[in-house]
């Protein structure tokens, strides 16, 4: 009875096998010549997305729930400040470039805090530096210390891009662009813990992956597929083969940033502008709840346009998406020019956020497919380190331009639309690069 019980356990291990090595071979890329082997990634696509999925979409989400709230307290606290403190127009866009300096000179600490001591632990310490500074800043005394502590929170806002590596290590390759587009407290990622030699600690998380979705486990040996270099720098995403990539996809960041946080304070602009044209008596204009209340709603539109970028992605394909984009923001941003009324204006800001957040997403999902493995994570940090240019330059367009020329801004952002259509078109398809 034993015996066969032992035959029936060889055969059913021996079954497995077949099957894990079938798998593999289809999802995981690679073949298996070496044994009893199998690496992160092999393993994370054959556990597949489940429940494990679900929970860390959500924590990751409250990342990019910080990163959101503090946009939109910058299209709030300028003006308001303007208001109560009496800065100037141009100390109120100096006001939200800070933030953007900060966001900017902040990803290669950032970067080397997430590769030394893990992505769970610097995301951590910045959610706790972003409730600190944030704190402070509401009981600023002048303004030149409320500069300070705003920058602050732009350099803690610095780690947000990290939660996006740390998602995409998780997820296998076929749910890699769905899922980082619908990203938008948490274990420390198995190829991190793999990358430090860590392999017991890799190991515990791809059984925790594999119980909360259901899986079983592989068999086997974890083994690396990739090797542990020297750091990289910067220079190293211009060599020939990768120089015009890297400058194209830097413009196509800076007009995102500069086209997605111009909408969000142009949003606020135009509706205290159309207050202070219709009460010219009124020193300051400031906001009401009909005006929070539409603010809200044009924000509400980065759920159906990162869904509908989905679609599209899923159809077209991530460059014509891109293009198509750009075109619907650039045509949005040129019809705010032809009439005055609140419902039209809100009904085209509505389109033209919805279509620049899911840009925005879909370039965080091409962009690191166009690199190889060992320069995604530096090849993005690049990207979000140059659209931080973008977004500290929109404030003198969007809060300084617009109040003496509102076409004249409104044309700046429509031909940047059209020129990063025309990027989106030359950029080459994205693929996934060993």
């Amino acid at each position: 009875m034993n015996v066969e019980h032992h035959y029936e356990d060889i055969l059913e291990l021996q079954m497995a096998r077949h099957c894990q090595n079938e798998l593999l071979n289809i999802d995981g890329e690679l073949d298996i010549h070496s044994g009893d082997t199998y690496t992160v990634q092999q393993a994370v696509n054959l556990l597949g997305f489940g429940w494990f999925h679900v929970k860390l979409s959500l924590l990751v989400g409250l990342c990019w729930m910080a990163d959101s709230m503090e946009m939109t307290i910058l299209s709030i606290i300028g003006p308001t400040m303007q208001c109560e403190w009496e800065i100037s127009t141009f100390q109120k866009a100096l006001l939200t470039t800070i933030v953007f300096l900060g966001m900017m000179i902040s990803p290669t600490f950032w970067s080397q805090l997430s590769d030394r001591y893990g992505r769970k632990s610097a995301l951590t310490f910045c959610g706790v530096l972003l409730v600190l500074y944030g704190l402070l800043s509401s009981v600023a005394p002048n303004f030149t210390w409320l500069i300070i502590l705003r920058g602050l929170v732009g350099f803690s806002i610095g780690c947000v891009p990290q939660s996006v590596t740390l998602y995409a290590e998780f997820l296998p390759s076929k749910h890699k662009g769905k899922c980082v587009v619908l990203m938008d407290w948490l274990t420390e990622s198995a190829r991190f813990h793999t990358l430090n030699g860590n392999n017991d600690k890799a190991v515990q998380v791809l059984n925790q992956i594999a119980k909360d979705n259901n899986r079983q486990m592989l068999i086997g040996r974890l083994a690396t597929d990739f090797e542990t270099d020297s750091p990289l720098q910067m220079r190293t995403l211009f060599k020939p083969e990768l120089r015009k990539k890297t400058l194209l996809l830097w413009f196509l960041w800076m007009s995102c940033a500069f086209c997605y946080y111009g909408l969000v304070l142009i949003s606020a602009e135009l509706f205290l502008k159309d207050k202070a044209d219709a009460e010219p008596n009124h020193k300051c204009s400031r906001f009401d709840t009909k005006d929070f209340m539409d603010l809200m709603w044009i924000t509400f539109s980065e759920f159906p346009g990162i869904f509908s970028t989905i679609a599209v992605i899923k159809r077209y394909g991530k460059k014509k998406t891109m293009a198509l984009q750009f075109l619907i923001f650039s045509g949005c941003v040129s019809l705010l020019t032809v009439t005055k009324s609140r419902i039209y204006t809100t009904s085209v800001l509505f389109i033209a956020r919805g279509v620049i957040s899911g840009l925005f997403q879909a370039a965080y999902i091409y962009t690191p497919e166009i690199y190889p493995n060992n320069l995604r994570s530096l090849g993005v940090g690049g990207c979000s380190t140059i659209a931080r240019i973008g977004a500290m330059a929109t404030p003198f367009v969007s809060q300084v331009l617009l109040q003496s020329s509102s076409s004249g801004a409104l044309f700046v952002y429509s031909l940047v639309g059209l020129s990063a259509a025309a990027v989106c078109i030359i950029l080459p398809d994205s693929q996934i690069l060993a």
